[in-house]
């Protein structure tokens, strides 16, 4: 194998592990996301988990965070929470940190 067959085989992992971890630190904040909208909805202990978990799920309906977005927007404000799409965009961002650097930490 030459040197460059090594490189690209080298690049083409990277990029692997790197779609990996974008995708591991995504559906960590949208379980972070779930289980704070939960609070915000005062679901029980019990609920919480499977609520975190459908958020998670919704992540799988379209490309990018809008069918998330829309998700718990409409969970929120039809629970009575007063958040508007910026603010909630603005929490989402916030947990995206979070779910890094708790993923860093666990690396």
């Amino acid at each position: 194998m030459t040197t460059f067959d090594d490189r690209e085989q080298s690049f083409e992992r990277k990029f692997a592990h790197d779609q990996e971890l974008q995708f591991k630190v995504m559906a960590r904040r949208n379980k972070l996301l779930g289980i704070w909208a939960a609070g915000q909805l005062g679901k029980s202990p019990d609920d919480i988990d499977a609520y975190a978990k459908s958020v998670v799920v919704s992540d799988f309906a379209e490309p990018g965070d809008d069918d998330v977005l829309r998700k718990v927007l409409a969970d929120l404000q039809g629970g009575g929470v007063d958040i508007d799409r910026p603010q909630l965009r603005q929490k989402m961002d916030m947990l995206m940190r979070e779910a890094m650097d708790q993923m860093t930490r666990e690396a």
